[in-house]
């Protein structure tokens, strides 16, 4: 059978970061639950580091801004299709795409 075409989003984020409010990684994901897309993660890192040089390592040194990365992986099309909603979700934070071949 021959290799699917997939496009994988990364994303990185923050626990502190909102979007109306609400917690940003949750609200990704339910966005992307309502659009229909393939499925979604959200990874807790134990630390982390930005432009800005902080580096997080426990809740204690953070009050609650631990790293989180969300990935999906869905077909290139539903991807250009749900991506301009998510850079205005996730504002200044990375996103990041690569293309892979996915062997059942």
């Amino acid at each position: 059978m021959p290799a699917q075409k997939v496009r994988r989003v990364t994303i990185y984020v923050n626990e502190a970061d909102a979007w109306h409010g609400k917690p940003l990684h949750l609200e990704v994901l339910r966005f992307l639950q309502k659009e229909g897309c393939a499925g979604g993660t959200v990874l807790r890192g134990s630390a982390g580091f930005t432009k800005a040089g902080v580096v997080t390592t426990s809740l204690v040194d953070t009050g609650g801004k631990l790293p989180l990365v969300i990935e999906y992986i869905d077909a290139p099309e539903q991807v250009e299709r749900v991506l301009p909603h998510l850079r205005e979700m996730v504002g200044n934070r990375l996103i990041a795409l690569e293309d892979l071949e996915l062997y059942p």
